[in-house]
C-alpha cells in the first residue's frame, strides 16, 4: 500500500514542471536509489512536529503539490533529539508558494525561499533544486547563484550530507531517503553526497558543517568526507563575513561549542573564524575561562534556554581585551581609556573577519566595560551599578571570571550576596568590602537618596569612592 502511495506521489505532474529558464528538467537522476520508510517504525513521532510545519504541507499537498519536512529536522526527530527548526521543501515555486499563505514572504537572492508565518512561529518554504552544470560560480568554485527548479531526487542529490538529505511527508508518516541517509544515521556516520573537494569548493561553509555536525551528533566523518579539507580550509577566506558569522552563531548556539571549536582546531579551520583562537588557547588562563563559559553555554542551550550572542563573543574575545588593556595600562595609560582602546582594536580585527551586528557588539562593548566597576564596592558606586541596563549580563560575565580563577571568588560572593540583600544587609556589606583605594572629594551639595538603597535614606548616600579601576588581574 506505502508502495502504490509512492508511485502515486512520484509520478503525480508537477506544477513546477520547468526551469526558471523555461527549459524542461532533466529525468530523476537517482530516483532507482530512493527507500521509504514508516517514520513511525523508525522513532520518529508526530508529537514532536510543531503544528505549523503539519498544516504548511497539508496546504500545499491539499493544492496538489508535493511537501515535505527535510534536512536536519528530519535527522534530528530520527537521532531522538528536539530539532530547532523545520524547514519544508516542495516542487511549488516560491510565487506558487507565496500565493497559498497569506501570511508569508519571499526572501533571498542567491537562494530563493519563502517564509511561512504561524503565528509566532516562522517555516522556512523551499523549492526542488535542479542538478546543474552551468551555475554561476566564482574563480574558486563557490555557487553565486541558483533558482532553477528540478525535481525532488535532484534537490536531494544537491544537499550537503546524506544525513540532511531525508524527506518526511507528516500527513502520509513517510520518509523518503535518496542517498541512504537513514542507514547512516544507524551507522553514525557523515558522508557528503558526491565528490567532497567540488562540493565543498561550490560552497565552503560545507566545511565548518562538517565540523559542527560531527560535534553535535558525535558522528564519525567518513574519510573521503574529511580527506579535502585541510587543503581547502583557505577557502573559508571567500565566505561573505555575514554568512560566516551566521554559521559561528549556529555553532556556538548548538550546544556543543566546546566539541566544535575542537573539531574547528583538528581540521585547520579555526583560523578562518576566530584568527585569535589560537592565541588565546595557548594562555592557560584563557583556555579555562573559555571552557567554563563554553561549558555553561552549552547546558543553556541544551535546557532550551536563550543565549545571548553579544554575551557568546563577549566570552570568545575577552582574553584578548584583557591582554591588550593590561600592556596599555603596563605602559603607563590610564586604566579605562585602555580598556576602551583595546576594546577597539579587538572589535577592528575581528570585523574583517565576522560580520558582528551593531547591536551584538554594543552589547559585548557594555559588558567589557561593566568589569572593572565591579570591584568598585563602596558608597553608592554599587546601587549605581545594579540600576545599569546591562548590569545582569555583565554580572553573569563577571562570575565565569571568578569561576575560571581570573577574579577573585570572594569579589562574585560578595555582589552574589549583595543582589538580594535587604537594605541592613546591604549596608552591612559595603562596610564589609574591601576598599579598592583612597576614597575621591565629595563635593559638597543636598543629600540625596541613592537609588536602589530601598528608601533607606543616608545608609546607601555616599561618593564612589573606588579608585581607578585596574586590569581584572589585579582586580579584588
Amino acid at each position: 500500500m506505502i508502495r502504490k502511495f509512492i508511485d502515486r506521489l512520484l509520478g503525480r505532474k508537477s506544477p513546477a514542471s520547468t526551469s526558471a529558464a523555461g527549459v524542461a528538467p532533466a529525468p530523476d537522476p537517482v530516483s532507482r536509489q530512493m527507500a521509504s520508510y514508516s517514520g513511525s517504525e523508525q522513532g520518529v513521532h508526530l508529537a514532536d512536529v510543531p503544528s505549523s510545519a503539519i498544516r504548511t504541507c497539508e496546504t500545499l499537498q491539499k493544492a496538489g503539490y508535493k511537501a515535505f519536512i527535510v534536512g536536519g529536522g528530519v535527522r534530528d526527530l530520527l537521532l531522538g533529539l528536539k530539532p530547532k527548526d523545520f524547514d519544508v521543501a516542495t516542487d511549488a515555486t516560491p510565487e506558487e508558494v507565496t500565493r497559498l499563505f497569506r501570511r508569508s514572504r519571499l526572501i533571498g537572492r542567491r537562494f530563493q525561499i519563502v517564509h511561512v508565518m504561524h503565528g509566532r512561529e516562522t517555516i522556512e518554504v523551499s523549492t526542488f533544486r535542479a542538478l546543474r552544470n552551468d551555475a554561476d560560480t566564482d574563480e574558486h568554485g563557490r555557487v553565486l547563484r541558483d533558482n532553477v527548479w528540478g525535481t525532488q531526487a535532484e534537490d536531494a542529490a544537491r544537499r550537503d550530507f546524506t544525513i540532511n538529505a531525508l524527506y518526511y511527508d507528516p500527513v502520509a508518516d513517510l520518509i523518503l531517503d535518496w542517498h541512504d541517509g537513514v542507514k547512516d544515521i544507524h551507522r553514525r556516520v557523515i558522508r557528503m553526497i558526491g565528490d567532497p573537494a567540488t562540493r565543498y569548493r561550490e560552497d565552503p561553509i560545507r566545511m565548518l558543517r562538517t565540523a559542527r555536525f560531527a560535534a553535535k551528533t558525535g558522528f564519525a566523518v567518513e574519510e573521503a568526507t574529511r580527506a579535502p579539507i585541510r587543503e581547502l580550509a583557505p577557502l573559508i577566506h571567500n565566505i561573505p563575513a555575514a554568512r560566516l558569522f551566521d554559521e559561528m552563531l549556529k555553532l556556538l548556539q548548538s550546544g556543543h561549542s566546546l566539541e566544535s571549536l575542537q573539531q574547528l582546531r583538528n581540521e585547520g579551520l579555526h583560523h578562518g573564524l576566530l584568527p585569535l583562537l589560537d592565541v588565546i588557547l595557548e594562555q592557560p588562563d584563557g583556555e579555562r575561562f573559555i571552557h567554563v563559559a563554553l561549558t555553561r553555554t552549552d547546558e543553556r542551550v541544551l535546557e532550551g534556554k536563550s543565549v545571548s550572542p553579544g554575551f557568546l563573543f563577549a566570552t570568545l574575545l575577552w582574553q584578548q581585551v584583557r591582554v591588550r588593556w593590561n600592556e596599555r595600562v603596563s605602559r603607563g595609560e590610564p586604566s579605562i581609556p585602555a580598556l576602551h582602546a583595546a576594546i577597539d582594536t579587538v572589535v577592528d580585527e575581528q570585523s574583517e573577519k565576522l560580520a558582528i551586528q551593531k547591536r551584538i557588539i554594543a552589547d559585548m562593548r557594555e559588558i567589557w566595560a561593566l568589569q572593572p566597576r565591579f570591584g568598585r564596592r563602596t558608597g553608592a558606586a554599587p546601587f549605581r551599578l545594579l540600576e545599569h541596563l546591562r548590569f545582569r549580563a555583565g554580572y553573569d560575565f563577571m562570575i565565569l571570571r571568578c569561576d575560571a580563577g581570573e577574579a577573585a571568588a570572594e569579589l562574585g560572593a560578595w555582589w552574589t550576596r549583595f543582589i538580594d540583600a535587604d537594605g541592613p544587609t546591604r549596608q552591612q556589606l559595603l562596610e564589609q568590602a574591601p576598599s579598592a583605594g583612597p576614597a575621591r572629594k565629595r563635593r559638597r551639595g543636598p543629600a540625596r537618596q541613592t537609588p536602589g538603597d530601598g528608601g533607606s535614606g543616608s545608609s546607601a548616600r555616599g561618593p564612589d569612592a573606588g579608585a581607578p579601576a585596574r586590569p581584572p588581574s589585579d582586580a579584588a
